[in-house]
Order: C-alpha cells, then structure tokens, then sequence
C-alpha cells in the first residue's frame, strides 16, 4: 500500500467514526424525546419518622388501607372513591401504576398494575381476580398471589390509604 492510500484510508475511518458518533447522539435524542421527566421523590408526612416505614399514612406493608391519622393534611390526590371500587372487584389505575380492590365490603387492596410475568400492564378486575391479558396470567384481588400463570410471583403490594370516601396512593 502507497502513502496515498494509506492517507485515504485514514480520512474514510474517520469519516465513518464521526458519521457513526452523530448517529449514537441522534438515537439517544429519540430515545428520550416525548418521555416524561422523573419527578424527584416525595417528601415523608410531616410527623413520620425516618426509620419509621408505616409514617402517618396510615398504610401497611401488605397493602390493605388504613385510615389516615392526620386530617389537616389532605395528601396526595385521591385515585377514587371508595365507590368507585366494586366488592370482589377493582379498577386499574394505569398512569398511577396501581389496581385497587375491594375483596371484601370496606377493605381495599392495592398492588402494583405491571404483571410479574414479562411486565405488561394488567388489564381487566373481575369475579375476584386481576387478569393480564399480554399471557393470561391470572392474580387473587384479596392478596396478589398467582391464581394461574405463566406469572411465577404475586403482584407486589402498594400502599393505599383510605381518608373518609377518598383513596388515595401513599
């Protein structure tokens, strides 16, 4: 190979190196257009303690409600009412990233709408279940287990509180 080609090969390398750079940044400007910013993490209840995981929002871990402790603070904006929720079914909250159920008159449920089998949203509540129609995995509304799969967990729960008629995510 002459001192000409060589030269040549080496404006051609670099052109497919600058090319293949703005391409990588293109992508990653598709890649995020139109998304959503994160939201930075709420701040805990006034009142709540650190190390405390229950706080003032009156929620447990296995995500039944609880009503609230502090009525001057309102809180989050409710995802329905209490009404809203039918016995031995639910509702989907989709942008909130929860279904709520109601397995029994006045106890509320909530766990988390993405199935656990491959991360679709669950679509339908229904004669006592959550269905995920993505592979028809099917979930208990009483306590998230597996009722039938290809789901191999159950939903994880979410912490719901009830403040009067309003439900709201915590």
């Amino acid at each position: 190979m002459n001192h000409e080609q060589a030269g040549c090969c080496r404006s051609r390398r670099a052109l497919l190196a600058g090319t293949g750079a703005v391409g990588v940044a293109a992508l990653t400007g598709c890649a995020t257009y139109g998304q959503p910013t994160a939201a930075p993490p709420a701040a805990p209840p006034a009142g709540a303690a650190s190390g405390d995981p229950s706080g003032s929002s009156g929620a447990d871990p296995s995500g039944t409600a609880t009503p609230g402790d502090d009525a001057a603070d309102p809180g989050p904006p409710a995802l329905a009412t209490l009404a809203d929720i039918p016995v031995g079914g639910g509702a989907i909250f989709a942008d909130a990233g929860v279904v709520v159920t109601q397995p029994t008159e006045g106890t509320i449920k909530a766990y988390s709408a993405t199935c656990t089998h491959q991360g679709c949203t669950v679509t339908s509540v229904s004669d006592g279940t959550i269905v995920c129609a993505c592979h028809n995995s099917v979930f208990d509304i009483a306590d998230g287990s597996v009722r039938s799969g290809p789901a191999g967990a159950p939903l994880p729960a979410a912490n719901v509180t009830v403040d009067g008629d309003a439900i709201r995510l915590v």
